[in-house]
C-alpha cells in the first residue's frame, strides 16, 4: 500500500498523514513515510526536534555528485537502493525520509538533485516497503507520471471553505490526469452533517476529522500529534480511510 497525502496548506494533511503511519505501525506493519513538503513538518509533527531529524536528500550535495554528476553529463538512472537506510530515522517503528522539495521532478528538469529525489522515491514506493505514505504539497504534478503511477491511491484532504474544497476538487482532477484513479476525500473540522457541493467533483467520502480540543492545546506546547486522549476516534477514521485502499 503506497498513498500520497494532499490538500490545501493548513488543512490537516500532515497531521493525518502521522496518524495514518501510526497506527499502521500499530499493527506491526513496515511504515515509511516520505516528507514530500518544503515545509518539511512530518519531522515536528512526531515530535522530533531539529537536532534529531535527518538532513533532507535534496541537501545531501556530495551524495548528489556521486550518484548523478554534475556539469554537461547527468545520470538520469541513478543506484539508489543501497540510500535510504542512511538517509531515513526511525521513529516509533516508522522509517522517516525527508526529501526536500521535488517540485519539477516530473517536468523534465534534468538538475542533479530532482533527479536523485524522483530515483529515491520512485525506488521507495515501487520497491521497498509494504507501507509508505508521502506527504505531499497542495498538488501532485510535481511527482511526474513515472512516479505517480507507483502510488495505490491519493488522500485528498479539505476543511468545509470553499478555498479548501475547491484546491481539493484541482488536486484530484490533476492526479486523474496523471492515471491515479483510486481517491478518497478526508473532511477536517467539518460538521457532522456538512456535505461538500456535488458539482465540485470531489473523491468519495472516507472520512471526517473531529475537532479535537486535546490536539488544540497540545499544539500550543509542542508540535507532535500524537498520543492524544482521543486515540480510539484516531485509529477508527484512520481505518475508515485506509480500508479505501486495501484490497
Amino acid at each position: 500500500m503506497k498513498i500520497a497525502v494532499a490538500g490545501k496548506g493548513g488543512v490537516g494533511k500532515t497531521t493525518l498523514t502521522v496518524w495514518l503511519g501510526d497506527y499502521l505501525a500499530g499493527q506491526q506493519k513496515d511504515v515509511w513515510l516520505v516528507d514530500a513538503d518544503t515545509a518539511l513538518s512530518l519531522g515536528p509533527a512526531l515530535g522530533l526536534g531539529e537536532e534529531d531529524l535527518p538532513a533532507p536528500l535534496v541537501q545531501q550535495q556530495q551524495l548528489i555528485q556521486e550518484r548523478v554528476g554534475s556539469g554537461g553529463f547527468i545520470n538520469m538512472n541513478p543506484k539508489v537502493d543501497d540510500l535510504l537506510g542512511g538517509l531515513s530515522r526511525e521513529v516509533r517503528g516508522m522509517h522517516l525520509l525527508l526529501m526536500g522539495t521535488v517540485a519539477g521532478a516530473g517536468s523534465g528538469c534534468g538538475c542533479a538533485p530532482n533527479t536523485l529525489l524522483k530515483a529515491t522515491l520512485a525506488h521507495l514506493l515501487v520497491w521497498r516497503a509494504q507501507r509508505v505514505l508521502v506527504d505531499l504539497e497542495a498538488g501532485v504534478e510535481h511527482l511526474g507520471r513515472g512516479t505517480i503511477s507507483s502510488v495505490d491511491g491519493l488522500v485528498v484532504v479539505s476543511e468545509p471553505s470553499i478555498r479548501g474544497l475547491q484546491t481539493a476538487s484541482r488536486i484530484s482532477s490533476m492526479a486523474k490526469d496523471l492515471g491515479l484513479q483510486q481517491q478518497a476525500l478526508v473532511l477536517n473540522r467539518a460538521a457532522e452533517g456538512f456535505q461538500p457541493p456535488q458539482d465540485m467533483h470531489l473523491p468519495p467520502l472516507a472520512a471526517r476529522i473531529p475537532y479535537l480540543q486535546s490536539l488544540e492545546e497540545r499544539q500550543q506546547h509542542s508540535s507532535s500529534v500524537l498520543d492524544l486522549p482521543e486515540q480510539n476516534r484516531i485509529n477508527e477514521l484512520c481505518e475508515s480511510v485506509l480500508t479505501r485502499f486495501d484490497s
